[in-house]
């Protein structure tokens, strides 16, 4: 795939696709008089950027308490011992309650009120993280926060769904990755500039950085609510050819039926009840601890290396998110060109580990923080190229959405615990963070290795046309309503 088209040179995916629409007595390929390639730029055009504001800034609003505990946030606040670790972990509470409940309602609620809302919410709720007194209101403050942030990410990353096809959708997802290294980079220089503001107006630099950082949110949800389509039919910049258009990609792909793109019960269930699901759930708790402990406390990581100032800390982040999203949108792009998932997650997920082995090494300041590279360069692809594969292997919307849920609910659990491994007391070198974030992105890394394998044999199994009793005797229409557990089903490796 390239980024204006998907690439349908891929045998098993045009094999597939094409027993698909012959089955269904369909023309190959309708174009409605519409060049794909200009469609995809419009959606590009008119999706992505709102999107990708939408993430950055809550991913700023989630992780700037970071960059605030630089600037005496902690002395302010009267907070000891493990309190400050407590205040980021409990954000993580509600946030996990509400993912998969969120996801459940984002279609009838509609995206464009239901998106809207929560950054709305979320920026008038970060800028009160700037008024609070002491620790009982802070951790108010961060409960609440979660409540309301919990429906943004698996919202979007089933949205995206919406618009791209399978072929398509990593690079997209990836944007939402790029996102979080953009709002880490702004974040160290937001914070750079904002901690000047130390004691204008009586408040401390910290409390500048919630307040400033807030508004943009609250800005971006009202514009959400006007300029965010709900779905293709409702995108007010398609003509009613491209939207025809739109809507006939989707139905390219083997399993996407008329049953399957819409919510049902019985497809819920059956996300519950699939092993490679729950293998995706363990591995994203895995990988999101190294996406929570690195965007967190990467600012405490390097003051840990070196005696430098609070502002040059923050400088100095910014270019290990720099190649991390960098390294991410590359791959992503050849992750979709090549329609490989599992490799490039091992691959990715073997060099952070590396770069935690360079970390817990006992080496100079500027080796250590060559390792925040390396853990860099690993960490979106990591993270980010499951939440592109599982999507791509549940074609129908129940399942899918139900799943998707379930493995950010997963993987969000892991910022519970990944704000207590990198106290304070381990300083410098935070030999008990590393470890534990080195151990777990290994796991993943396993895990997704197997998978992949799993998927590949599966692959050639059904490529031979082996077919279980159970589905002996039904049609193709039948084989087509089970999704991905139809023996015709191909799975993204």
């Amino acid at each position: 795939m390239t980024a204006d088209s998907p690439d349908m040179s891929d045998s098993k995916i045009t094999a597939q696709d094409a027993d698909a629409e012959a089955d269904a007595g369909v023309v190959t390929d309708p174009t409605f008089g519409v060049d794909e390639k200009k469609l995809l730029r419009k959606l590009d055009a008119h999706v992505i950027p709102l999107v990708m504001l939408l993430y950055t800034f809550s991913f700023l609003d989630r992780v700037n308490i970071g960059n605030a505990r630089l600037y005496n946030m902690e002395k302010d606040l009267g907070l000891v011992g493990n309190q400050f670790q407590v205040g980021v972990s409990i954000f993580f509470v509600t946030y996990l309650l509400f993912e998969v409940p969120s996801n459940l309602v984002l279609k009838p609620l509609t995206p464009s009120r239901y998106i809207a809302f929560i950054a709305f919410g979320w920026g008038v709720i970060a800028m009160c993280t700037g008024f609070v007194r002491n620790y009982g209101s802070l951790i108010a403050v961060r409960l609440i926060l979660g409540v309301v942030e919990a429906g943004l990410f698996p919202g979007l990353n089933v949205y995206l769904t919406f618009f791209y096809t399978k072929q398509e959708l990593a690079l997209r997802v990836g944007y939402l990755f790029v996102s979080a290294a953009i709002a880490g980079a702004l974040g160290g220089l937001l914070a750079y500039g904002i901690g000047q503001m130390d004691g204008v107006a009586g408040y401390s630099g910290w409390r500048w950085i919630f307040i400033i950082e807030g508004l943009p949110s609250i800005v971006l949800g009202v514009v959400s609510f006007f300029l965010l389509p709900n779905d293709i039919d409702h995108a007010y910049f398609l003509t009613p050819e491209e939207k025809q258009l739109a809507n006939a990609r989707h139905m390219r792909h083997y399993g996407v039926t008329e049953s399957s793109l819409k919510f049902s019960k019985n497809d819920m269930m059956l996300a519950f009840k699939d092993w490679k699901i729950w293998l995706f759930c363990i591995g994203q708790f895995g990988v999101d601890t190294l996406l929570y402990g690195y965007s967190t406390f990467l600012p405490t990581i390097i003051r840990g290396l070196g005696q430098w100032s609070a502002a040059e800390i923050q400088l100095l982040t910014i270019p290990c998110y720099f190649v991390g999203a960098i390294t991410y949108m590359g791959i992503a792009y050849l992750s979709d060109r090549k329609q490989m998932r599992g490799m490039f997650a091992v691959i990715f997920g073997a060099i952070s580990v590396i770069g935690y082995g360079v970390l817990l090494s006992d080496s100079s300041a500027g080796v250590h923080y060559f390792g925040c590279f390396l853990v860099a360069t690993g960490l979106y692809v990591t993270v980010g190229l499951p939440l592109a594969w599982l999507p791509n292997n549940t074609p129908r919307y129940g399942k899918r959405t139900t799943a998707n849920g379930m493995q950010l609910t997963s993987g969000n659990a892991a910022g519970i615990m990944s704000s207590f491994i990198y106290p304070s007391t381990d300083g410098p070198r935070y030999i008990v963070g590393n470890a534990v974030s080195l151990s777990l992105v290994g796991m993943a890394a396993c895990i997704y290795g197997f998978l992949w394998f799993w998927f590949a044999r599966e692959n050639r199994k059904r490529d031979e046309g082996q077919l279980k009793p159970i589905h002996e005797h039904l049609s193709e229409d039948e084989l087509a309503e089970l999704g991905d557990e139809s023996p015709r089903y191909k799975y993204t490796i």
